[in-house]
């Protein structure tokens, strides 16, 4: 018989108490209260994405993904498909099977897509979070997949835990991960997609999951089937602008330095000025502004918000690649003993 969802949590709640104290995030206290509310959120929002997980095999292998479009679109792991055009085994939640092909993938941050060969069936789907920037450290979530494969007794497995971190391209969180939940679907309470599994470190508390960032940028690329091999530097488009951190919500963003030939200062931005929005979404403090700043591409046009003394204004942003440091070629042998020598008292 299925294990029950609340069994599942229980077991998830029981694990996270024995996890090492993790230095970040500085989470509330739990109390049992706040847990039977996660639980029941959860339990609230399973049925429903759960209709979208999927089991994928590629040669031997076998990991998870789920289904975001009515048309059959999964997102995965890169290293799931492995190549755009690969066939892939898909097993439905019910056990049925059908066939996938793989399309893009982006090498450097591990996002995949495959589509349903069978286009006209409607499939379940699930909701994806547009706005990284919404996701934050010690935020409940919970994680779906199939570890060790599809099984009818055992059903899926859910994990409950928080993000511990979260970076230009990835989330790491404490629910803990095990072979075959690679591509599997990382949720938040509100049921909306914010990662997709991908690589099981040596702790059990680092999880590590790609973020929707790289696969909202390239979106396109990855469904015409491409290989990405590389995004600049790996962390988006790039402003150049140094931010003020704000110490209550109520207070906007300040730009605090506007870095020489960026493209903030060819589009005008200056120190002192507040930002309000970017695309006309609220910016809610300094790392959902990086955040929503990073999913999107060099090359890609925003519209910022700012407010200048008391005048709001519009400025259009092309944003850049970040800009590669150069390493200062180390002085020769004979500098470096004479200097060091000066240096003597």
């Amino acid at each position: 018989m299925p294990r029950s969802p609340r069994l599942l949590f229980a077991l998830a709640a029981s694990l996270m108490a024995v996890l090492p104290a993790s230095a970040e995030p500085a989470a509330p206290a739990l109390n049992l209260q706040a847990l039977l509310e996660v639980q029941k959120t959860v339990q609230t929002h399973l049925p429903q994405v759960g209709r979208s997980l999927v089991t994928l095999r590629n040669g031997d292998g076998t990991a998870s993904g789920v289904i975001v479009s009515p048309d059959g679109l999964i997102l995965t792991a890169a290293h799931v498909t492995m190549r755009p055009g690969a066939r892939l085994s898909v097993v439905l939640p019910d056990g049925e099977k059908v066939i996938a092909t793989a399309l893009g993938l982006d090498e450097k941050t591990d996002a995949g897509l495959a589509q349903m060969r069978d286009r006209k069936r409607v499939w379940p789907f699930v909701e994806v979070e547009r706005d990284v920037g919404r996701v934050s450290q010690g935020q409940w979530c919970f994680a779906l997949g199939h570890p060790g494969g599809w099984d009818e007794a055992r059903g899926p497995v859910l994990r409950v835990g928080r993000v511990l971190k979260q970076k230009a391209n990835s989330l790491e969180t404490d629910c803990v991960l095990m072979g075959g939940d690679s591509g599997g679907p990382l949720f938040d309470l509100h049921g909306k997609l914010i990662g997709i599994h991908s690589q099981i470190m040596s702790e059990r508390n680092q999880n590590v999951h790609v973020s929707m960032a790289p696969f909202l940028r390239s979106w396109e690329r990855l469904k015409g089937n491409e290989v990405i091999q590389t995004w600049a530097t790996g962390s988006g488009g790039y402003l150049g602008v140094a931010v003020l951190a704000v110490t209550d919500d109520q207070t906007p963003l300040e730009v605090g330095e506007v870095l020489v030939d960026s493209p903030a200062a060819k589009a005008g931005l200056r120190a002192g000025d507040r930002l309000l929005e970017l695309n006309r979404e609220t910016l809610l403090d300094d790392r959902h502004f990086a955040a929503v700043v990073r999913q999107r591409a060099p090359g890609d046009l925003i519209t910022l918000k700012i407010r200048r003394g008391e005048v709001e204004r519009l400025l259009e942003v092309k944003l850049g690649s970040k800009p590669v440091e150069k390493e200062e070629a180390p002085p020769p042998p004979s500098a470096t003993k004479n200097k060091a020598k000066e240096a003597k008292p």
